[in-house]
């Protein structure tokens, strides 16, 4: 099992992934660049909010989540959940120990991932990036994803009032 295995998640995985997910999104984590701007909010870091993404996507569609062993420990994950109106196939999450980061694991994964949305019946598959992610900005295209849009994100902090009953009406 020297270059890995990929196998269908456990709940039991889901602490491994979620730290995984914390390690591997520090540099581009839309949850992170909103901590760095306005600190860690109502007591709850970009961590556990990122954290509770990988829970919301096991109880989204948890058949749908593949996890990539390396001699018995898990180093990588990709998280699946299929629009079946529309035959698009989501990719939401995608992280990989940053000690195996470079060995094609992640490409690895998302090629899982086209297959497992190919046995679905989807006819397309979707995947976003922040504009700060490198490896995403070279991998997605050389496996044959095109760029179709640019999203920006913005936050704001709301003003003390606003949900206290005393911010103006319109």
């Amino acid at each position: 099992m020297e270059d890995g295995m990929i196998r269908v998640f456990s709940p039991d995985d889901l602490p491994k992934l979620q730290q995984i997910t914390m390690e591997a999104f520090e540099p581009v984590s839309i949850d992170r660049n909103i901590e760095r701007k306005y600190g860690v909010i109502n007591g709850v870091d970009w961590k556990t909010r990122k954290a509770e993404h990988i829970r919301l996507d096991a109880e989204r569609e948890a058949g749908g989540i593949f996890v990539l062993e390396w001699e018995g420990a898990i180093v990588g994950y990709i998280t699946c959940w299929c629009n079946r109106m529309a035959g698009i196939g989501n990719i939401s999450n995608l992280a990989v120990d940053g000690n195996y980061r470079g060995r094609g694991l992640g490409r690895r994964l998302i090629e899982h991932a086209i297959e497992y949305f190919r046995q679905q019946g989807m006819t397309h598959v979707r995947i976003e990036t922040l504009d700060q992610n490198e490896v995403g900005k070279f991998l997605y295209p050389s496996l044959g994803f095109e760029e179709v849009a640019r999203q920006v994100h913005y936050c704001m902090e709301l003003p003390a009032g606003v949900n206290d009953g005393t911010a103006p009406s319109t």
